[in-house]
Order: C-alpha cells, then structure tokens, then sequence
C-alpha cells in the first residue's frame, strides 16, 4: 500500500474509531528527560556556595565556568540540531543523553577550576541535544494545534527538574558529600534510556497507534521530504525571528538557574539547609507558567484565533508579567521576593512554550530541529553574556539589581523582534 493510499485509510478509519492517545505517553517521555537534564544542569548552582567556600572561588571565576558550558552548550545545539534532522528524534536524543551523563558523573571526579570547567563542557555538548530531539518529536507526534500545548508540558519537566534540585541535592551532599550528589543522580538517565530506546518509533511506525490517532497526528498538510541546509535556512527572517527571541530571553532563564540559590542566601542568609523551600516554590509557580502558556494559546487558536495572535498575545502577557521582578532585590520579606521571582520565572516559561513552536508553526519538519538548533545556539550565546555579566556585577557592585533590571525588560524587546521580523507567522516557502 502507499503512503497516500495509507493516509486515506487512516482518514477513514478515523471517523469511525476513537482515537489512541499514545502520543501523550511519548510527551511524558519528553518531559522526564528534560526534568533530569536540568537536574544535571542545576545542581552546580544549588552547590555554588558549598564549591566556594571549599575551593575559594570568586564570583568571576563561578561565572567563567558557566560561560564555558554556555560555550559548548552553543557549539552543541547547532551542531544536535543537524544531527537530529538527519537521524531522527530516536537516535538523536539517545546519543544526547549518552555524553552528558558521562559528563555530569565525571564531575564526581575533579577538584579544581580547570577540572570543573572541562567537565562543564562535556556536560554543554550533550545537554545542548536535549530541546532539539523534543521538538523534533513533538513535531512528529502532534498536530500544529496541539504542539503548543505538548511543548509546554515537556517544557514543564524544567521545572519539575529544578523543584527536585534543592530538595535531593542538599540531602545528598549532608548525607554523603557533594561528589555523591553527581554519582548518584547520573543513575537517572540511565533509567530513562532504556525506557526510550524501547518506547519510541514515529507514529506510523508504532504499534500503539491507531488509525484515528494516526489521521490526527498527520491532518496537517504533508512536508516535502527533503534535506534542507543551513545555507537556505539563515537568510530567513523567521529563522531570525526565533533567533533573536532566544538570543534574550534564554539568559534570563540560566540566570535564574545558576544564580537563584545564591541571591536568596546572600539577601535573605539561606544555606543549604534552608533554601530548599523558596527554590521549590519558584519553580512550582515555573512549572504551571509552562503549561498555562502552552494552554493558552492553544486555546485561543481553538476559538478561532490565528496561530501568530495565539501565540503573539500569549507572549504579551508574560512580558508584562515579568517586569515586577526588577523590584525584587529591594523585597524585605523572604516570601514575597519569592512570588515576584516565581511570577517572572512562570511568565518566563509561558512565554518560551510558545516561542519553541514558531519554527514548527512556520517551517517544514525537515528544517525544525535545524531552525530550533540555529535558535538554542544564539540563547547559548546570550547566556555566555549574562554569566560574564552577572559574574563581573557581583563581584565589584555586590547587588543583583542591575542584573533583575535586565531580566525584567527583554521579554518586550524579543517579542518586538519577533513581531517585526515574522508579522505574521506565515508558513516559509524554502527555496
């Protein structure tokens, strides 16, 4: 049978059938993986003053180690991005999860700035893999009405990674020593390797898919299967549309990651034992800003609202909605500088969910996780700025006011950029 003569079976069948839902066991998949890829991510941060106080580093040379990840995370996004589109999500996200595993144990095994920042590399290069494969499995497994949404709660798993953070890591390292904490949540991925390999095949190839299901996942009109290349996609101005956008949100995002635990101790004196509580309420207010961006828009365009004002109006919210948190440094009370900080990072997330599905929502499939891979490495770029920035401020101005004013202003710049470059988020015809 061909393709075609498949894909009207599949229609017909459709009407008749209730559709499986397999392709949201495929999100959850997405989303454990990016909740252990930001545990991996985070713990250097939730162990930034235990590290300081051990080896005497400065807030110059804490921010050259985050700079060098953003480096390599930069180099590896764009590079996971091609190989992703040229071996799929399947391959793609295994040999991901392969390298920054390696990486993130082998922290258990170095003690000096050097060794740190080396392995900090390692640990860019494989977790830059990990949005590119999601959201080439997204695109394969939703329809553009539900991608949205899909993109959100996987998105979500950040979150989820982030509350786990400071909750374990802490425990660990009182319990056994901060090397045991690396060792022994590297076991995670492993887990979750397995688990993939077995899962995931594309939906026509998948056992779990029935026929109405199938005929949802492809209602969209077909992509020409192609190989696009980089030279076709960077002339674009969408492709710079998402460029720009994660070129200035992203570092805002790592800097909540890698400096909020040390902004709650040094204004409110939390230690380890301590700050585990406000992280985990940040990051519970990050994790329904995920799936209510997600949400939103995807309702909106179910009401009859276009894909680009779904989306663009969604975006407009959370900008807005992030501004409070330039005020934050000067919030006297633990607990409100908490919900200022967790309304940013929820309006942070909301705002992202929607951003991650403009190259699925205006590029063939063939080009997402090349266009996604282009959009990681100009976020990555950003974040190599904002830790050299954020290292210098700290250490000669002792304040993170200057560092909240950023943070509260680039949401309206990047959807400025957004609007002006992609007016109206058009699907691209690629010559």
């Amino acid at each position: 049978m061909q393709v075609g003569d498949a894909r009207g079976a599949a229609i017909e069948a459709s009407a008749v059938q209730k559709a499986s839902a397999f392709r949201w066991a495929i999100c959850a998949l997405l989303f454990a993986a990016t909740a252990i890829n930001y545990v991996d991510r985070q713990i250097i941060g939730v162990l930034k003053p235990t590290l300081q106080h051990e080896y005497g580093w400065d807030e110059i040379a804490y921010g050259d180690i985050v700079f060098w990840f953003q480096a390599a995370y930069a180099v590896g996004y764009l590079g996971f991005g091609r190989i992703v589109d040229k071996i799929g999500a399947r391959l793609g996200y295994a040999a991901a999860v392969v390298i920054w595993t390696a990486a993130h144990v082998a922290h258990a095994f170095v003690g000096t700035i050097g060794g740190f920042t080396a392995v900090r590399i390692a640990l860019g290069v494989g977790e830059s893999g990990n949005f590119p494969a999601g959201i080439k499995a997204v695109t394969e497994w939703f329809p553009k009405r539900e991608r949205a949404l899909a993109t959100g709660i996987f998105n979500a798993g950040a979150n989820v990674g982030a509350i786990v953070t400071p909750l374990i890591v802490p425990a660990i390292t009182l319990a056994f020593g901060w090397r045991a904490a690396f060792l022994i949540t590297g076991l995670f991925t492993l887990v979750w390797l397995v688990a993939w390999l077995w899962v995931y095949r594309k939906p026509r190839q998948h056992p779990r898919v029935n026929a109405a299901e199938l005929a949802l996942i492809e209602s969209d009109p077909p992509d020409p299967v192609e190989t696009i290349a980089w030279t076709r996609l960077l002339p674009m101005r969408e492709t710079w549309a998402y460029a720009i956008g994660k070129f200035l949100i992203d570092p805002i995002w790592w800097m909540f990651l890698f400096w909020l635990p040390d902004f709650f101790a040094k204004r409110y004196g939390l230690d380890l034992k301590s700050f585990g509580p406000p992280l985990v309420a940040v990051y519970v207010l990050s994790d329904l800003g995920s799936i209510a961006g997600g949400w939103m828009s995807s309702s909106l365009i179910q009401r009859g609202f276009s894909i680009n004002a779904a989306r663009k109006s969604t975006m407009l919210i959370c900008a807005f909605a992030v501004m409070p948190v330039m005020f934050a440094m000067y919030a006297d009370n633990l607990w409100l500088a908490v919900a200022i900080v967790g309304l940013a990072t929820a309006a942070h997330q909301a705002f992202s969910a929607n951003l991650y599905t403009i190259p699925s929502d205006v590029f063939p499939r063939a080009a997402v996780a090349s266009v996604v891979g282009i959009g990681g490495t100009a976020g990555a770029i950003g974040g190599m700025l904002m830790a050299k920035f954020a290292g210098y401020v700290l250490e000669r101005i002792g304040s993170y006011t200057p560092i909240f004013i950023v943070a509260g202003s680039v949401y309206l710049l990047a959807l400025a950029a957004i609007h002006v470059l992609s007016p109206k988020l058009e699907p691209v015809e690629i010559r």
